[in-house]
């Protein structure tokens, strides 16, 4: 059997064509989406199989991707530690009782998948029956330290104030919870490849809110010992977040195949402050929304400055906005693999 393209690109092995994939491709621009949105809230999409699943190959059956990502919330292992939360429209998860000192950690339990996330022990293989092969399924989590920041703030915040001062003043809380989240990771990452899926990608969406020093010191050993936790010939590895242009070399010192980059760095830039490892990126999910001459010079920009084609993973570098055009997602995947 060929190898998948988008596999082979985590390890910088040659592919037919430039991989793509792009974050948060399932749901969100889909009118049929948005038609099951009408019926069933998102934790229920994301906690029911056949609903999961379904929702995770419209890209694939639309866009024609080279990977599928695993319909789901970043809130789920946090509910199965005993988080009371929601997921408001058009606000975010709302956590009922957010976390301001050690005794408020020291009641979240371990994540214990087998029995807080026995849906997903349906939902992967039935993803893996219709993908049948010819598409990698991504599994992810959320990063310890994004998870820990929706559980201080206790909704999404711009300047994650409270996170920071917990961080600062209460330096044993903050190592306590953020190595539960850790345990919890792994747990959680650990029960989705055994479960079956094909990488693992960790999302820090929010870590670009510190400086060097704070990431360095709060944030790098606790990603550290997640990814030190598998190895690249068990599963490739993806490293993303947004806005690290501050400590990309360190983002990128974790032990990973890939690591994913958004667009405030050239691509050819980030790569060679990555290193020798595959790179993910880097388009502007605002450009979708323009007219389709300007994202084709803007791709073509892109492959234009690329050192190698070899270990690059074409993708946004951010998620896909609602107000995207089916479309164009449909017309860039095209694009992209005929380049």
């Amino acid at each position: 059997m060929i190898e998948l393209s988008f596999l082979a690109a985590c390890y910088c092995k040659p592919t037919k064509h430039t991989p793509v994939w792009y974050m948060r491709q399932a749901g969100r621009c889909f009118p049929e989406y948005r038609t099951l949105k009408e019926t069933y809230d998102i934790l229920t999409l994301c906690r029911t199989p056949e609903l999961a699943a379904q929702v995770t190959m419209m890209p694939i059956k639309r866009f024609k991707v080279d990977a599928a990502i695993l319909f789901a919330d970043i809130m789920l292992p946090l509910m199965g530690m005993g988080v009371d939360l929601q997921i408001i429209e058009a606000v975010g998860p709302v956590i009922a009782n957010p976390i301001k000192n050690l005794a408020d950690i020291k009641k979240l339990r371990l994540l214990e998948p087998e029995t807080n996330l026995v849906y997903l022990q349906q939902t992967i293989p039935h993803l893996l029956k219709d993908l049948a092969g010819k598409t990698p399924l991504i599994g992810f989590s959320g990063s310890p330290f994004t998870l820990a920041s929706y559980l201080i703030e206790g909704k999404p915040s711009r300047d994650f104030l409270k996170t920071k001062q917990l961080m600062y003043s209460q330096p044993e809380a903050w190592a306590t919870l953020m190595q539960v989240l850790t345990e919890s990771v792994i747990r959680y990452l650990d029960f989705q490849i055994k479960t079956g899926v094909q990488a693992i990608q960790l999302f820090d969406s929010w870590v670009g809110a510190l400086s060097k020093d704070d990431f360095i010191t709060y944030v790098l050993p606790y990603s550290r010992q997640i990814f030190a936790a598998f190895n690249a010939a068990q599963i490739p590895r993806i490293h993303f977040a947004t806005n690290t242009t501050a400590f990309l070399e360190e983002f990128s010192s974790v032990e990973c195949e890939v690591v994913g980059v958004d667009w405030r760095l050239p691509l050819n830039e980030a790569w060679q402050r990555i290193g020798p490892k595959a790179i993910q990126g880097n388009l502007d999910p605002a450009i979708l929304l323009a007219d389709f001459a300007l994202i084709t010079k803007t791709v073509d920009a892109i492959f234009a400055s690329l050192p190698q084609r070899e270990g690059f993973i074409f993708n946004l570098g951010h998620g896909v906005l609602p107000d995207t055009d089916v479309e164009t997602l449909v017309r860039l995947t095209e694009y992209v693999h005929a380049k």
